[in-house]
């Protein structure tokens, strides 16, 4: 456990150092990094190559984006603060053991677990490979690099059995969400906790262009998600939901 404050109150602070990690990371100065934040949002919308090969997305977020996608995260969670606190408290009331943090972003969550007294270790995961070396620098500027291994897909994270799941605005980026969850499944203890959300919706103007919307692979996705998980109520009003697998 990290002697660091790692704690809600903490991120509504400063979001645990993150401009000052930017800075660092970009190797920018202040006013630069208020600049690019203000501007996230658009810059990253502008690097979508319109219609979405569904083949093409992981290429997309692996090759392309750069580090447009770090600052629109950044700027997000700055702005959404109370958004974001709700959901580490809802990390707070189940994450425990072995974590999993799926297309983990900036890292947020993954350093906020890895200070949690249940939790043994986390194991970030992303594509976008600037996402992962933030993350690296972030757990190595705060002193918790042992707490938590980055990792660029399930894949190379050793078949560990994870005991809670964090999978937070990831699956509307994908172009089989279903799959996904059959994955987790596979890899989340029979008593663990699975932490998700997703917004398939592509915006009435098209604001949200990197999302998938088809009503098909909507409605193939919940059917997936009620035959193989049952949900767990919380008292948090946010998208998140907290499921377990469905025993048979």
């Amino acid at each position: 456990m990290s002697n660091l404050d790692l704690s809600v109150s903490s991120f509504l602070k400063d979001g645990f150092n993150l401009k000052d990690h930017l800075i660092n990371f970009l190797n920018i100065n202040n006013d630069k990094l208020e600049q690019r934040l203000l501007k996230g949002v658009d810059d990253l919308a502008a690097l979508h190559p319109g219609a979405f090969n569904k083949n093409d997305a992981g290429d997309f977020y692996e090759e392309k984006v750069g580090d447009a996608h770090l600052i629109d995260l950044a700027s997000w969670h700055l702005n959404s603060f109370n958004y974001i606190a709700d959901t580490l408290r809802l990390q707070q009331k189940f994450a425990y053991g072995k974590v999993l943090d799926f297309g983990g972003g900036i890292g947020t969550h993954a350093l906020a677990a890895s200070s949690l007294s249940d939790v043994e270790h986390v194991w970030f995961v992303d594509l976008n490979p600037q996402n992962r070396s933030f993350v690296e620098l972030r757990a190595k500027q705060l002193g918790i690099e042992d707490l938590i291994s980055v990792h660029r897909d399930l894949d190379s994270t050793s078949n560990v059995q994870f005991d809670s799941i964090i999978c937070l605005d990831v699956l509307e980026h994908l172009p089989d969400p279903s799959k996904q969850l059959e994955i987790f499944l596979e890899r989340l203890s029979p008593e663990g906790i699975a932490l998700m959300n997703w917004y398939f919706y592509k915006g009435n103007n098209g604001e949200y262009p990197f999302h998938f919307d088809d009503p098909d692979m909507i409605e193939k996705f919940f059917n997936t998600l009620q035959f193989n998980y049952i949900e767990v109520f919380h008292p948090f009003l946010i998208t998140t939901r907290a499921y377990k697998p469905l025993k048979r």
